[in-house]
């Protein structure tokens, strides 16, 4: 890989629950005010198209590739010569829904998609009741750096990440739309994804009031491959953008090789006391 610098930008977000029109002029006003322009790579978060309702997943789909959605960030793109991971919207594909993230490279084109592996249907959450697992994880390489692709639960699932890291992944993506009474559990495990995988982690939630006295977490990071933030955005929202020196990252992984210490098998044996 050539060892080099990608400038990346999160946009964190108050969705208005229901109103994908509300959220593509919220997203359209801070981008066209806040991304800086040389930005390679701008990130968005989980369902910013209609808020954390399940509820209303399913009368917001929309099939991948075309459409309302598809059409807007396709067209940020091109008018900012920009990457997009964008974030996640419900998909409808076969009769099934999905979460899915979509990906556009700088001429908007759709050259990726990525549908959650993992469903969060726990404390009053039911997010399998309206959408389907997606098939496999996907890496996406973007000007030759490559990015793992994940969303918001699936974070708790370490495998995935290896599975990224060995197949050659440099940047670790989760787009959540993360609860606020969970701010432990984000920060550290975000920060561990980094540090166990020696990659960059771009952790991005969506901030603010959902409905029925629920929150968004906010508190989007970049991490580096040592658990260090490079740039963060506790509450509200707007765009920060961060730089990945991904040339320190493979200096760093050549001084410190712990990820040549991973065994094919962690066979485990049961001794019990007779």
């Amino acid at each position: 890989m050539e060892k080099k610098e990608v400038k990346v930008s999160m946009l964190q977000m108050s969705s208005v629950v229901g109103d994908i029109e509300a959220n593509i002029n919220k997203v359209k006003e801070l981008t066209n005010y806040r991304l800086p322009s040389d930005s390679d790579v701008l990130v968005l978060p989980e369902v910013w198209t209609v808020g954390w309702d399940c509820a209303c997943f399913r009368d917001s789909a929309l099939p991948l590739g075309c459409g309302l959605v598809h059409d807007f960030l396709s067209g940020i793109a091109k008018k900012y010569s920009v990457n997009i991971i964008g974030g996640s919207y419900i998909t409808l594909e076969d009769g099934k829904f999905y979460n899915t993230c979509p990906v556009y490279d700088r001429d908007g084109n759709l050259i990726a998609s990525y549908s959650k592996n993992h469903l969060y249907s726990y404390y009053g959450c039911d997010e399998d009741k309206y959408v389907s697992i997606g098939k496999s994880p996907v890496m996406v390489n973007l000007d030759g750096v490559n990015f793992g692709l994940t969303i918001c639960y699936d974070i708790r699932f370490p495998e995935i990440y290896r599975a990224y890291m060995k197949l050659g992944a440099d940047v670790l993506i989760n787009c959540a739309a993360w609860g606020f009474k969970k701010a432990v559990p984000w920060e550290i495990m975000t920060k561990s994804r980094a540090v166990e995988n020696q990659c960059y982690m771009i952790a991005l939630t969506q901030s603010g009031y959902i409905k029925n006295n629920e929150y968004n977490l906010g508190e989007s990071r970049i991490i580096d491959y040592e658990g260090k933030e490079v740039v963060s955005i506790m509450s509200g929202e707007g765009i920060v953008s961060g730089v990945l020196d991904l040339k320190s990252m493979y200096e760093f992984r050549t001084k410190s090789p712990t990820l040549k210490d991973i065994r094919d098998s962690y066979e485990v044996k049961l001794v019990c006391k007779k």
